[in-house]
């Protein structure tokens, strides 16, 4: 189950990642609203799996789900770059986070 929370957490990352893109200084209310609950709930589920899993590998694992996350919102939804480099290096991520999970 914390591997779940873990998930879960991580996911939620990329929610308050993709709100940050909308806040405008804060002043943007619902925006505001949407990345203090991600972010919250982000880390609160992060410091729930981190209670049975090693601190170092649940942030790796957590950072590792909220960037690949991210990158795939920003190509997917915002039009940002997706070089072949690029993907790579995201599946290399990717690689990792499983190697962690697969060990850990």
């Amino acid at each position: 189950m914390p591997w779940l929370w873990l998930v879960v957490g991580g996911l939620f990352e990329v929610g308050f990642t993709t709100s940050l893109r909308f806040v405008e200084g804060f002043r943007n209310v619902p925006w505001t609203l949407a990345f203090l609950v991600s972010v919250a709930i982000s880390m609160g589920l992060l410091e729930v799996a981190s209670r049975a899993i090693p601190m170092g590998t649940a942030y790796a694992v957590w950072g590792g789900i909220g960037a690949v996350g991210t990158v795939a919102v920003g190509i997917l939804w915002f039009h940002e770059p997706s070089s072949m480099v690029r993907v790579l290096l995201i599946l290399a991520i990717v690689a990792a986070i499983a190697g962690l999970r697969a060990i850990g």
